[in-house]
């Protein structure tokens, strides 16, 4: 499965960033703390900055309800604000 991830994110068009934001959103579709934990921080390392992450997050509300996105961003929040280390 690693492999299969690695080489999706590397042969498709879309650059890493766009990908962690994606896979970001899908974690918290699926309402999986530490994905969004995890895509939160390689999101960040892979350039997004803080209001991205926040947006990707926000434009789901009418997608999964806002329930859901208030504890994805709470999630992201552990990472944004340094709450919660790798």
């Amino acid at each position: 499965m690693d492999n299969l991830g690695k080489t999706a994110r590397e042969t498709g068009p879309l650059d890493l960033k766009t990908t962690h934001l994606i896979q970001l959103a899908a974690s918290a579709a699926i309402r999986s703390e530490g994905s969004v934990h995890s895509h939160t921080r390689r999101a960040l390392e892979a350039g997004a900055k803080p209001e991205e992450i926040y947006h990707a997050l926000i434009l789901l509300t009418c997608t999964i309800g806002f329930p859901t996105v208030s504890a994805a961003l709470s999630w992201a929040d552990d990472i944004l604000k340094g709450k919660k280390k790798k």
